[in-house]
């Protein structure tokens, strides 16, 4: 069994190169800021009281993961962000962080705000999972 390259010259098919490893740059002196993970579902009375949606408090039920990362003395107009299904690449003059998500997420589906007073910038990512109809249904 034989894979073709599209370029003879190509070393590596794009299967097996990792998504986001094209950001990582180990000799880029910038720090790494601190951040948090969290997660996030939504819950109904339905959920609590008569626990008829079979969710529980674990990940595999959570609909968003929430990211909040600290940046200090830096402006919104500085920060760049990309998202990618599993990868999220944070970069500002003073701070870098390319971090490989716990889950898939809908890299078209999302939001970022920054909280200037906190100096935080909170990032909440839709996951997407192969089985989310059985537990979302």
């Amino acid at each position: 069994f034989q894979v073709k390259s599209e370029n003879k010259k190509t070393i590596w098919n794009t299967e097996e190169v990792p998504e986001g490893s094209e950001f990582d740059d180990t000799w880029d002196p910038r720090e790494k800021p601190e951040y948090e993970i969290s997660f996030k579902q939504h819950v109904g009375t339905e959920d609590v009281f008569f626990g008829m949606t079979g969710k529980d408090p674990s990940t595999a039920c959570c609909e968003n993961i929430v990211i909040k990362i600290k940046l200090p003395e830096t402006k919104y107009s500085d920060i760049t962000l990309d998202i990618q299904d599993k990868v999220l690449d944070l970069r500002t003059p003073k701070k870098k962080l390319l971090l490989h998500l716990p889950y898939p997420v809908n890299s078209k589906e999302g939001r970022a705000r920054f909280l200037s007073e906190e100096e935080i910038l909170e990032v909440t990512l839709r996951v997407s999972r192969k089985f989310d109809f059985i537990n979302f249904s």
